[in-house]
């Protein structure tokens, strides 16, 4: 198995079946996606999240031959035309066929986050913009509710999680800059909720000498995690 990152939030997942895309917004200035979908003979699987511009492109709806597993809300905010889909996501849904399984669960923001399961087992997760979004400086100019009641909903999602899945091996999550000294609360509070083998930090808005100088933090705490700077 191969894991790419190509933007913002968006990663490429290389099985030995299929080709597995997140949340693309866009392709990388080097056309990683691109190149891996030219000639490609697996089933492609493109994975949104939610409707945000920053987690999709229309542009998935003309790849032929691609199962479009889409959140409910992307369907409805964008207008998707519901035959193009192969499954309409909410929380507590699942969809499984021959190449994988994909458990939806609760955001903290809008749609969903999912964990996918290989058929050899290996487990991933990608959070879309499920985060403790913990803006503590004017919150009301991000978040619709309190603090307090952002970080209960986020815990809360984090519990439903571990009980189905206390390890995930490949987890994506934001490691936002826009939220200062907070950048790291949620990070931290998956790793301290579900033991991770592999962390993979999206949703950066490109600022990477931040993001990898907070990274060394999760690294002295979690030091059985292997943290995947993805900087392209």
């Amino acid at each position: 198995m191969e894991i790419r990152f190509i933007a913002h939030s968006c990663f490429a997942v290389v099985t030995d079946q299929a080709l597995i895309v997140y949340d693309y917004c866009k392709d990388s200035d080097n056309h990683i996606l691109q190149q891996l979908l030219d000639g490609c003979h697996k089933q492609v699987y493109f994975v949104v999240s939610h409707f945000h511009e920053d987690h999709y492109n229309p542009d998935i709806l003309n790849v032929e031959g691609a199962r479009l597993l889409l959140s409910y809300d992307t369907v409805r905010r964008r207008r998707v035309n519901r035959d193009l889909t192969t499954a309409i996501l909410r929380p507590g849904d699942i969809y499984e066929d021959e190449n994988l399984t994909l458990h939806a669960y609760n955001s903290t923001d809008v749609g969903i986050s999912t964990v996918t399961t290989l058929p050899n087992g290996t487990t991933i997760y990608h959070a879309g913009d499920n985060n403790n979004w913990f803006f503590a400086e004017n919150p009301e100019e991000h978040i619709k509710t309190s603090l307090s009641e952002m970080e209960g909903l986020f815990i809360s999602i984090l519990r439903d999680i571990s009980s189905d899945y206390p390890t995930i091996d490949h987890a994506m999550f934001p490691v936002d800059p826009r939220l200062g000294t907070n950048i790291l609360r949620g990070p931290f509070q998956w790793l301290w909720h579900i033991k991770t083998k592999h962390f993979y930090p999206m949703h950066c808005w490109e600022q990477w000498d931040v993001v990898k100088e907070e990274l060394q933090k999760l690294l002295d705490q979690f030091p059985d995690t292997e943290i995947h700077l993805c900087e392209v």
